[in-house]
């Protein structure tokens, strides 16, 4: 097992995970549900990386941002609603 598989890749990976995974369950959806939602049309994200993303493992792209804001029908900035100026200022001292 690779230090990858538990921990998370950075610390604003990690936040980003949360704050996914909290839309995803606000809205009801497992995660298959989002990686498979139909306003995706054919650019569905796999089962496996929106896990991956919610643990901190992975950092999605600005691409896959863009994908679960359609998803979620919400704005790119409300999935990163948790990076304050006071957060940001945390990361990056």
């Amino acid at each position: 097992m690779s230090s990858n598989d538990t921990m998370p890749v950075t610390r604003e990976a990690e936040i980003f995970g949360k704050a996914l995974r909290r839309l995803r369950e606000e809205r009801g959806l497992s995660q298959e549900k989002l990686a498979n939602h139909p306003r995706l049309g054919s650019d569905t994200i796999s089962t496996n990386h929106v896990s991956d993303i919610e643990r901190g493992l992975k950092v999605p792209s600005l691409t896959v941002v863009l994908k679960l804001a359609v998803a979620f029908d919400c704005s790119p900035a409300d999935l990163l609603a948790d990076f304050t100026p006071a957060t940001m200022r945390r990361l990056f001292r």
